[in-house]
């Protein structure tokens, strides 16, 4: 995998602009986490139960010390995605108390900034790297331990936040309709080479967030031309990305451009439905974003917090994000479901994945091109 810079640099942090990554509440309430009351508690097994799936490696639970005391989470990822796991760390920890406090990231980190030194907030979990190195631009992190951060590649941390998961661009494919050799390895083709009808979903905010890198890497003017490529070409477009995905299993268009994990939720659901994953090489198409967690600089027990940060990273939690929320887990032992390359496979570019919280530019750029944001 490329190696990329996350050193954070002062902005103006967007409103808004931590919906990078999230997902439609529509398209995934009933595909993630569990309801039942029976179900296993996440941290009280080993395994997701699911059949073919190899024991994961990385550190166990048992393995790092008790949680015990009470701890406040301002969470920019939602319930659905994962509300079980914190209740499960919770049952789990018979002296410990988690109290998450769910809401939009870009929210969260300017509620965090204006309520300083006395935010409730001891842990800032969050979906997209632009909104922690956001906060950590405010002077609002701490520094992390060598246990937390040694837990994961260094290109999925810095010294103030560390990646829990990850989620790779791709671009989906009906299998009836086009084969793996019909799919370009460069995203700028796309707009110009492809034999295909193509859809996306432009006010989504992960869509928003791959045109911001594209507008990074490449500069506005190319942008523009891609953009106006892919206009021209007819692309249709969908209220969000699962919306797209379900779009090409169900031979509505032939590709379309979306995080790796819908796919995986369509599967899911439909395990033969002719849908499957291509990749472009080392372009914004292959951006590889990551959720995950930084301690504030105001955490009541600073311990406690680092350490419930390393239970995200515990091989059980790891499967969890596997086997339910479908991201890529950060620690090499365990497994990303479904026919996948490795994250060490990936090409991805060498961008500073904070940056993606300046969509401004991109959503006037996009209206300028006529694209509904």
């Amino acid at each position: 995998m490329t190696r990329r810079s996350n050193s954070p640099s002062r902005r103006t942090f967007l409103a808004g602009s931590a919906a990078l990554g999230t997902t439609s509440v529509a398209g995934c309430l009933g595909l993630i986490g569990s309801d039942d009351d029976d179900a296993p508690n996440t941290f009280g097994q080993i395994g997701s139960g699911r059949a073919g799936r190899p024991e994961p490696g990385g550190t166990r639970v048992e393995d790092l010390p008790d949680l015990e005391g009470e701890l406040t989470v301002y969470s920019g990822r939602g319930k659905f995605l994962v509300g079980t796991l914190l209740g499960d760390l919770e049952e789990y920890y018979e002296d410990f108390t988690v109290d998450p406090r769910y809401g939009n990231s870009s929210e969260l980190v300017n509620q965090i900034a204006e309520e300083g030194s006395g935010t409730p907030a001891d842990v800032f979990y969050t979906v997209d790297a632009a909104a922690l190195g956001a906060l950590a631009d405010e002077g609002r992190t701490q520094a992390l331990s060598d246990d937390v951060t040694s837990m994961v590649d260094e290109e999925f941390r810095t010294d103030q936040w560390v990646g829990t998961s990850g989620r790779a661009r791709t671009v989906p494919f009906n299998t009836e309709s086009l084969s793996a050799e019909d799919m370009l390895d460069s995203i700028q083709a796309y707009a110009t080479d492809f034999d295909g009808d193509l859809g996306w979903a432009p006010s989504y905010g992960s869509c928003q967030g791959f045109v911001t890198a594209m507008r990074l890497l490449e500069g506005e003017e190319t942008t523009r031309e891609w953009l106006e490529g892919v206009v021209d070409s007819g692309i249709a477009e969908y209220s969000d990305e699962f919306a797209v995905c379900d779009a090409v299993a169900n031979g509505e268009i032939d590709a379309g451009f979306t995080n790796h994990y819908y796919v995986q939720r369509v599967l899911d659901g439909s395990p033969d439905a002719p849908i499957a994953t291509s990749f472009t090489e080392g372009d914004a198409g292959a951006v590889f974003d990551v959720a995950g967690a930084a301690v504030t600089d105001a955490a009541d027990d600073a311990d406690l917090a680092q350490n419930f940060v390393r239970h995200l990273l515990s091989a059980q939690a790891q499967e969890y994000f596997a086997t339910e929320t479908y991201e890529y887990p950060l620690i090499s032992d365990v497994e990303p479901v479904g026919d996948l390359p490795t994250i060490d496979e990936l090409n991805v570019p060498n961008i500073d994945l904070s940056q993606l919280s300046d969509l401004e530019p991109t959503i006037d750029l996009m209206r300028e091109v006529g694209i509904n944001t």
